[in-house]
């Protein structure tokens, strides 16, 4: 589904451009800080939007630092913020697992953990356990991103700032409104753990509702700047 460059879009369509945030800094005392290649990363994508001619007409940012940081990296600075685009609390969620690693965990090994306690989250069995159940994870996504689509318009074109979990929910509610809960679960964890650092995804929108064009574009990016977490 990926594509790169910006084709042009049917007059009187809008564009929602979920971008996800640049690396943050794992590992360290505060991850929601953009690292030095986080940085790097908002730079480019700025950069490569400006080369290509395409200047949203708004733009909206979860309410996270590193949310900011890559707009501002971007060179996007004015903007509103919306929490709808906030991350879910992964560190939440993975610690609540009862069979979580004891110890520091590396990259690969918190990989390994994330991606076991996100299935034991999204399975509904469990949504007692969580100050954000999977279920109202969802739904804030989806209001979100009803009003990132309404600020669109006709014409308009809006970059969302936002992380990883968000965009793969939009994108899989996009992919196949009609999933049923398990199905919808494994399609976002798929889209997820893909997600490049300061990718793009664009959705069109018309008078028909709303289409994912691209997922996870990342042209801008290569060698040591093509980053997951």
């Amino acid at each position: 589904m990926a594509r790169t460059g910006h084709g042009p879009t049917l007059p009187g369509m809008g564009v929602v451009i979920l971008v996800r945030h640049g690396q943050a800094s794992f590992g360290s005392e505060d991850y929601d800080v953009l690292s030095e290649t986080g940085w790097s990363q908002g730079h480019r994508l700025g950069a490569w939007f400006a080369e290509r001619g395409l200047a949203p007409t708004a733009v909206v940012q979860g309410g996270m630092r590193r949310h900011r940081e890559t707009a501002e990296a971007a060179g996007w600075t004015d903007s509103t913020t919306d929490p709808g685009w906030d991350e879910f609390d992964h560190l939440a969620v993975v610690a609540a697992d009862p069979d979580l690693p004891s110890g520091d965990l590396d990259r690969r090994e918190f990989q390994r953990a994330f991606e076991v306690a996100t299935a034991r989250w999204t399975s509904g069995a469990f949504d007692g356990e969580y100050a954000e159940p999977w279920p109202a994870f969802r739904a804030r996504v989806t209001a979100a991103l009803d009003r990132a689509r309404e600020q669109a318009g006709p014409g308009g074109t809006v970059v969302v700032v936002t992380s990883g979990g968000p965009i793969a929910a939009a994108c899989a509610a996009l992919v196949d409104p009609e999933a049923d809960d398990a199905g919808f679960a494994r399609l976002w964890s798929r889209l997820n753990t893909v997600l490049v650092n300061a990718s793009y995804s664009r959705v069109v929108v018309g008078s028909t509702g709303a289409r994912l064009l691209t997922f996870n574009e990342h042209p801008h990016l290569d060698g040591a700047a093509l980053t997951y977490r």
